[in-house]
């Protein structure tokens, strides 16, 4: 029946809003409550899907891994992984600012993603990693489909109440006046390095749960998955069309942009071959207009933060 197709597509984009919103929430963390310009956000992805791909994949020749364990064990270790490769990168790269920081976060990525390409005995190069487990990928595809939604779903709420937790404590608070106005933080004797590593450390470990989910819900990780486009620059639309600062602006954002891109691919599909391959760039383009009318119109996004939290950069309360 044609309802159960769209049911199963419906079902299939709720995962991929609910893997994005929590790529969108570590951003927030660091670009929204901190001000720290990450654009390597898809090298923190990869090093979190093809962590998990690694541990719990079964054992393969002429490749690390074969570790075959649970898939929880996986998605802890991508997290961790992330943490870990975003400590050093964070001592190094925070120094930078602004613009700076970006070029710098980029070619991290870009690193990361040509090491993926390349090393046969890691990742097994352009093949990527098969055979990934998915939780409960044993039921029927409906099934099966919707207990995966579920999950993520469950994690996403979690992750959103302690991130929620976190912002509205004394930490948020503080991470809110360091992006407000460093030089007067840290005259106030607060770490400005430490406290803006913390926040870089725990977005990216968010990042590499993200990665993790999206390959145990494909069941295989390749180098085409972690596409700059959209595994950076899409977040990035995503938090700003959404409200950068506020939790919930950043998952509004990421449903909104889905269903936008998601929608006008089945349109563009119904074209003739010719023209849908072409068409397909409608997708970039609506979504481009919708980012320049929201900051021509709304600039703070579709659901700002909360009035009073946020102060121009430079100016300080009395």
């Amino acid at each position: 029946m044609e309802w159960i197709g769209f049911a199963n597509y419906a079902v299939y984009m709720a995962i991929f809003i609910c893997i994005y919103a929590l790529l969108s929430l570590g951003l927030n963390i660091q670009w929204g409550f901190t001000g720290l310009f990450n654009a390597g956000i898809a090298g923190f992805f990869a090093v979190g899907a093809y962590t998990s791909a690694v541990l719990t994949s079964p054992a393969a020749d002429g490749r690390l891994g074969g570790f075959d364990l649970p898939f929880w064990v996986g998605w802890i270790g991508a997290m961790v992984a992330a943490a870990l490769i975003a400590w050093p990168i964070g001592k190094i790269c925070l120094r930078f600012r602004s613009d700076y920081l970006a070029i710098a976060t980029i070619g991290v990525a870009e690193i990361i993603r040509l090491v993926i390409k390349s090393e046969d005995w890691l990742t097994n190069s352009a093949r990527g990693i098969t055979d990934i487990p998915r939780p409960l990928g044993d039921l029927p595809y409906t099934m099966s489909q919707l207990a995966y939604l579920a999950i993520v779903m469950a994690i996403l709420l979690v992750v959103y109440l302690m991130v929620e937790r976190q912002i509205a404590s004394p930490w948020g608070r503080m991470m809110r006046a360091i992006r407000d106005n460093e030089d007067a933080a840290r005259a106030m004797g607060k770490d400005v390095p430490y406290r803006r590593l913390e926040a870089f450390i725990f977005g990216s470990a968010l990042m590499g749960l993200g990665g993790a989910l999206f390959a145990h819900f494909n069941r295989s990780i390749t180098p085409e998955a972690i596409d700059p486009m959209v595994a950076t620059f899409l977040v990035w639309i995503m938090l700003i069309l959404g409200g950068s600062g506020n939790n919930r602006g950043a998952i509004l954002g990421v449903a909104v942009v889905w269903v936008i891109w998601s929608v006008s691919e089945i349109v563009t599909d119904q074209f003739p071959h010719e023209y849908a391959v072409k068409a397909k760039y409608l997708r970039i383009f609506l979504i481009g207009l919708m980012l320049q009318l929201v900051l021509r119109f709304r600039p703070e996004g579709l659901l700002p933060e909360a009035s009073g939290e946020r102060k121009p950069v430079g100016k300080t309360g009395n």
